[in-house]
This record gives structure tokens, C-alpha cells and sequence, in this order.
């Protein structure tokens, strides 16, 4: 398999054949992820192979925000008592399907951790939010350490603290 790079989403980039098998996602992608990114919505990233255009997954970043009565209790504990607190939204997180199991996923998901730790050091944010579509994709995100927020078994986190660890 050709090694596979990640790239902000621009005008040069094929989305006319991707299919993740969920239409939403496809059509998401093909309409709205650049208007999206033009009006800084959110920012799509795309993999594609190198001097390739063809995209073959993505993933959405923007900012969100929780109240502390969101997260777990022990973690609330060490945070200041804000009204707000800032995190990274991380949606749509898919692969083509000729790329299903063959751990593209994962690799999105390592990249996407990464820029939202870069993200985080500059304008700060305590966690990576995701907001799991079905049992398959947080069984995933649970697999990688995300946790659920208080009550909202689909919406999960995994703290900035976690995140800086991965990568040393």
C-alpha cells in the first residue's frame, strides 16, 4: 500500500469518488466541507497519497466548549471552575471504504490528535471532543482512551494532558 499523508482540504483535492458508506458523510465532504473551511466553521483535513488528489478519508477540527459539570468528577476537580471550558471538536472522522481496516483510521486519528495538541498550546483547550455517531465508532474512540461525558454516553473526551503523552 502507498504511503498516505494528511493535508488541509483545498480546491485541488478529488472528493467526486470518495464513498465511506454513509451518505451524510459522503455528501458532507463533496458539498460542505470546503464552504465550511472557507467560512472557518471547521478546518477538514484530507488523506490522500502523496501527488495524488484523490481523497480517500477526513476528519473535522473546530472549537467547542463544555461546562465542568460535563466531566467526570475527578477530573472536574482539578480544573478551574470556569462557566465554559474550551475543546477541540474533532467530527467526521472517516475512511473510504477500499480503506476500511487497513488503519487509516487510526493514522487519522493519531494526525488529528497531534494538531489539536498544536492547536491547544497556542489558543488552549483541556480535551479532544468527539460525538460518536453509532456503537462502532465509539468502540473505536473508547479503544484510543476517550471517556464518556457525564450522562452522554455517545460524546466522548480524551483530556489535552492524555493527548500530550502520546506523543512524548
Amino acid at each position: 500500500m502507498a504511503s498516505h499523508g494528511v493535508e488541509p482540504l483545498d480546491k485541488r483535492h478529488d472528493r467526486s469518488v470518495f464513498s465511506c458508506g454513509t451518505e451524510a458523510l459522503d455528501r458532507y465532504l463533496k458539498q460542505q466541507a470546503r464552504q465550511d473551511a472557507d467560512k472557518r466553521v471547521a478546518a477538514a483535513f484530507v488523506l490522500v497519497v502523496p501527488t495524488a488528489s484523490q481523497v480517500l478519508g477526513y476528519y473535522t477540527l473546530s472549537a467547542s466548549t463544555i461546562t465542568a459539570d460535563e466531566l467526570p468528577p475527578e477530573l472536574a476537580r482539578k480544573i478551574p471552575r470556569y462557566p465554559q471550558l474550551p475543546v477541540v471538536l474533532l467530527g467526521r472522522l472517516v475512511v473510504d471504504t477500499t480503506l476500511k481496516g487497513c488503519g487509516q483510521g487510526e493514522f487519522l486519528l493519531m494526525d488529528a490528535l497531534h494538531r489539536s495538541l498544536d492547536a491547544a498550546s497556542m489558543v488552549g483547550a483541556i480535551a479532544v471532543l468527539v460525538e460518536a455517531k453509532n456503537a462502532s465508532a465509539e468502540t473505536f474512540y473508547r479503544h484510543f482512551g476517550f471517556t464518556p461525558l457525564q450522562g452522554q454516553p455517545a460524546r466522548l473526551f480524551l483530556s489535552m494532558k492524555t493527548v500530550a503523552s502520546l506523543f512524548g
